[in-house]
């Protein structure tokens, strides 16, 4: 069946089991875990698990209150644009079923920050709630001031009306017009300026969603940047673009898009790696890339990274793999002698 096709109307299955109590309580009680050694407090903010939900699969926010029972720690919603975006034409979406990987064109497909600002304004949450923002995807944006005023507009939309747990900049989608001018430093730090300089309702923390192929000269000149602007941390990585990755297996697909899962797995873990070991704990990072299994998600953790996110496995795999994750987990973090997740982050660096 088309990839798109089963999304919608999973969306659709969830929205529906989402609106009613029973509903709640049926998919709690099949799919959710817990344990206190998966507890943690990152940046003021209280998750119950590690595991959260990537930007791109909530796209429009209908999620929210059937996702905690699925087992989810947290979620990110969007990415948000400062406009409605109807997203790229045609085909958007394709599994690459040998390299456990799904290939994305949806080129930012949302509602827009007000009507997602509005949907979500007075819904009560059983978890944390990310916002991830990009500029809408059309040709206006190219411009560098007008693509600045478009994060901004959707910035300022989720924060003047109290929305979410923390934010995330997505300058690093890579199916829109004008590809990812926000990962040259100089660009960036004129969108950063323009946040905090407007920044008047409130100081959620800021992550930064980075690509999944940018050179560590670039990375070094961003976290110098995440400094300056006093960032959360960093969320690694989107997705990747190269055909070139040895991790694809599959033969014959589009030469458009961005690849998830497999595929990224070890740019991923590379990114978390380098930056835990260039800054420690001075920064928070968010795992996300290839986690199909508990093994997938402690790697990121002993990398460096305090939280993680997924779409891919659980597409693969299904939704209790969720908790079948954290329980694995806490299986580790016994084996290798550690009481809490805190204590076997970054243990893996040498």
């Amino acid at each position: 069946m088309d990839p798109e096709y089963v999304h919608d109307r999973m969306t659709e299955t969830g929205v529906m089991l989402g609106k009613f109590r029973l509903g709640q309580s049926l998919t709690k009680a099949m799919f959710r875990f817990s344990h206190p050694a998966l507890e943690q407090t990152v940046a003021g903010i209280k998750f119950n698990n590690p595991i959260g939900l990537a930007a791109g699969f909530d796209k429009n926010g209908l999620l929210t209150q059937i996702l905690p029972a699925v087992g989810f720690g947290f979620e990110e919603i969007g990415s948000a644009t400062g406009e409605p975006c109807s997203g790229n034409l045609g085909k958007r979406l394709w599994r690459l079923k040998d390299s456990q990987s799904l290939l994305v064109y949806y080129g930012l497909k949302n509602d827009g920050c007000e009507v997602i600002a509005n949907r979500l304004e007075n819904l009560a949450y059983d978890f944390p709630i990310g916002i991830s923002l990009a500029k809408t995807n059309n040709r206006e944006t190219v411009d560098e001031s007008k693509g600045i005023a478009d994060y901004l507009k959707a910035y300022l939309t989720f924060s003047k009306q109290n929305i979410g747990d923390y934010f995330t900049l997505n300058i690093s989608c890579p199916n829109t017009f004008g590809g990812e001018p926000f990962t040259e430093p100089n660009r960036l730090d004129r969108l950063l300026a323009a946040i905090r300089e407007n920044d008047l309702h409130t100081r959620k923390p800021i992550f930064l969603k980075l690509p999944a192929e940018l050179h560590f000269n670039l990375v070094d000149e961003i976290i110098e940047l995440a400094v300056k602007y006093r960032l959360a941390g960093f969320i690694c990585t989107n997705l990747a673009k190269n055909r070139a990755n040895p991790k694809i297996k599959d033969q014959n697909f589009p030469a458009v898009g961005g690849m998830s899962g497999k595929v990224v797995q070890e740019l991923s873990d590379n990114l978390i790696s380098y930056i835990y070991k260039k800054c420690g704990q001075e920064f928070v990072i968010i795992g996300c890339g290839g986690i199909f299994t508990a093994d997938d998600a402690y790697k990121k953790i002993k990398k460096g990274a305090t939280l993680l996110q997924m779409i891919t496995g659980m597409v693969f795999e299904g939704p209790q793999v969720v908790s079948e994750i954290n329980w694995g987990l806490v299986k580790l973090l016994q084996k290798d002698g550690y009481t809490h997740i805190s204590k076997a982050i970054g243990t893996g660096i040498l």
